[in-house]
């Protein structure tokens, strides 16, 4: 394979992942509608030699031409935002829903070898988890009635605490979000789609990417930058429920290599990976070590005792299917990466719209 398209490959992670295959060697083509919540008017370097068509993923003429002459797809192209997918739902189905639509039906025109798919944790809903005596949760849920009283933590059906655990692949999905239902689409469809017509057909569930170039000026685009937003605008940073949820942190230059080890490894097919760092931070944390990296260590956050609708509790990465599959192995993990990300983010205008994310969520009656 030489030619690759990358759908949404403008995007944080696309331009990452499209420097990583041009020095690798790949040819690559970026499709992208170049859409201004993500944008924002920014000027767009691509790598030396990628090629740019400026269209619509839904738009079949855009992406008759972008499949064209190409030899596999990374496609990136989605509506990202738990909170925001619960109330722009055409948006976030027409996007990610028919956007994968319409680039499938291109492929039976134009075929490829393999296409790769970003997936996300968000399909797990909770993560895993096990009871005192070892055993396997894969189906916990809160009660609404308890996080409507300030009880965040999982219960099992006898009332004890439940502990989280790595979560991996054999993990059922559970859908608490229109985002993670329109991912879980893409995926399937992916996957389905490749066993239908004979190509190599791999899904990256990626767990919470971070790393410099995040779209700081846009509130749905991951808690770090929500978090670097905040400080470099003299605020603190907000928290939902009480600091104590764990996620799984994985730095974008680390997603870029799996994905180009996702079409380099032909045993890969098939399967569905998670892509994380492997460790556990919870949010109280990452905002401490956010606020120490920007050298602001006594801006604390605002921890507010609310939760969004569609967030969940636990959920961070088994990457034991990823080593063995793809031979990935993160290489950036969050502790010792936050000072070039702070470095960027100081140089770069971030505009703090943190507010006006929760008040567009408390007004649909998202938050409890």
């Amino acid at each position: 394979m030489k030619r690759i398209l990358v759908t949404g490959g403008c995007g944080f992670i696309g331009r990452h992942v499209a420097q990583e295959l041009t020095k690798n060697g790949y040819d690559v083509r970026l499709l992208d509608a170049l859409v201004d919540q993500v944008h924002g008017g920014e000027a767009i370097n691509l790598p030396t030699g990628a090629e740019l068509i400026k269209g619509d993923v839904r738009d079949r003429d855009a992406v008759a031409e972008a499949v064209s002459d190409v030899d596999a797809v990374i496609h990136l192209a989605a509506e990202v935002g738990v909170g925001q997918s619960m109330y722009e739902i055409a948006r976030y189905v027409g996007t990610n829903d028919l956007g994968t639509a319409v680039l499938l039906e291109a492929l039976i025109k134009a075929p490829v070898e393999r296409i790769v798919v970003a997936s996300s944790m968000s399909i797990y809903g909770e993560g895993l988890y096990e009871t005192a005596d070892g055993k396997r949760i894969d189906d916990a849920r809160r009660k609404t009635s308890d996080i409507k009283e300030g009880r965040w933590d999982l219960k099992s059906a006898a009332g004890e605490i439940l502990s989280p655990v790595p979560t991996d692949e054999e993990k059922r999905p559970d859908l608490a979000s229109i985002y993670a239902l329109t991912k879980y689409m893409q995926e399937r469809s992916v996957l389905i789609f490749g066993q239908a017509y004979g190509v190599d057909a791999v899904a990256l569930r990626l767990f919470n990417v971070f790393g410099a170039g995040q779209a700081l000026s846009n509130p749905y685009t991951g808690v770090l930058a929500n978090f670097a937003s905040r400080l470099a605008n003299g605020k603190r940073p907000t928290i939902f429920e009480d600091g104590e949820q764990q996620r799984d942190f994985v730095h974008v230059r680390d997603v870029a290599a799996a994905f180009r080890l996702a079409l380099e490894q032909r045993q890969a097919a098939g399967h569905a990976i998670n892509i994380g760092s492997g460790h556990a931070y919870s949010i109280r944390e990452v905002a401490r070590l956010v606020g120490q990296a920007m050298g602001i260590p006594k801006r604390p956050p605002e921890i507010l005792g609310k939760a969004r609708s569609g967030d969940i509790r636990n959920c961070f990465a088994d990457i034991a299917k990823a080593r063995d599959l793809l031979g990935f192995e993160p290489m950036h993990c969050l502790e010792n990466s936050l000072g070039e990300f702070a470095t960027w983010v100081r140089n770069t205008v971030a505009i703090d719209r943190g507010a006006e994310m929760r008040r567009e969520l408390e007004e649909r009656g998202l938050v409890s």
